[in-house]
């Protein structure tokens, strides 16, 4: 089969496919002629990331693709159930990424809780004394309390990090469960027992920390809002490397400006790859661009689990 790997995909990846005899094309179409492009070169597999997206116009364009394959987690760039509808195989990598976003989230409450992302951008031309004092209110992760807001995969391998540096974790989920979570300490493993909580907002005034990780909700809703940031201890740290949309960013930046959160880390936005001027600029947030599984770890692991995929449905 001819595939398009429009937003790129690992060399191992590729070298599995292309034994298994089909053709990879990572030449990158523009969105507007994606499906020009894909009838004309005669491509019966589109594989995604996050920057393309394959709605009901492109399927119904592309009348010869057989299977449309996003590396990565969530599918809301594909309009998935009209695929399906239509006989198309959509696949996706859920379990490839989990650890690579699991530590960019660690990295970002280690840097909130010690305002590095603001003391990057002021070092060269801020008073170094004045700049001392602006920081000399860090504060430590471990001890402090982590809600983590979506318990899947991603969820329990952050649970299992923030249980490593001492932290106590309150797992959100919509289902009640008791999971285990091993604990890696050097070559050993310690394992430990959560039970997930399932009403987020008799929960939220016990967290000092938040990290969320669940998929863009359907009706387009947020997440985490003026109510939820309202029922927050004041001087919260939040962290955002799920979809754009589940944090409201008019009531973020309210709860930002009234003292309620410390600070937040976004590695998504509502409006990518365009987010909010505001968000960028402001000294509480953090910003990334969407690289919570742009390890080569992660690359590899999703570009063999799609090859697999694909081989097996071929």
């Amino acid at each position: 089969m001819k595939i398009l790997a429009n937003d790129g995909i690992s060399a191992l990846g590729q070298q599995l496919l292309e034994t298994a005899g089909h053709q990879v094309i990572t030449e990158k179409v523009a969105q507007d002629q994606l499906s020009h492009a894909v009838n004309e070169q005669g491509i019966e597999v589109i594989l995604v990331r996050s920057a393309t997206t394959v709605r009901k116009e492109v399927i119904d364009a592309c009348p010869n693709v057989k299977i449309i394959g996003r590396g990565g987690v969530g599918m809301d760039n594909i309009d998935v159930d009209y695929a399906r509808s239509k006989g198309i195989h959509v696949i996706n990598t859920p379990a490839s990424s989990s650890q690579s976003v699991a530590e960019l989230v660690m990295g970002q409450l280690f840097s909130l809780s010690r305002f590095l992302h603001d003391s990057f951008k002021n070092m060269e031309s801020g008073d170094f004394s004045t700049l001392k004092k602006n920081y000399a209110k860090g504060v430590e992760l471990r001890g402090k309390t982590l809600g983590i807001i979506g318990f899947g995969r991603i969820g329990q391998s952050l649970a299992s990090y923030a249980l490593g540096v001492g932290m106590n974790v309150i797992a959100i989920d919509n289902k009640k469960q008791d999971v285990r979570i091993d604990v890696k300490v050097g070559n050993q493993s310690v394992s430990i027992a959560i039970s997930t909580e399932t009403d987020l907002q008799a929960q939220l005034g016990h967290m000092d920390y938040i990290s969320i990780h669940v998929p863009k909700q359907a009706d387009g809703s947020a997440v985490l809002g003026a109510n939820e940031f309202g029922k927050m201890k004041k001087g919260v740290f939040i962290a955002n490397a799920a979809r754009g949309g589940v944090v409201n960013e008019t009531a973020l930046l309210e709860a930002l400006d009234q003292g309620i959160i410390a600070g937040i880390a976004l590695d998504v936005f509502e409006n990518e790859p365009n987010p909010r001027k505001e968000l960028l600029s402001h000294p509480k947030i953090a910003c990334t661009p969407h690289i919570g599984a742009a390890t080569l770890e992660a690359q590899d692991r999703i570009g063999e689990e799609l090859a697999q995929l694909i081989i097996g449905l071929a």
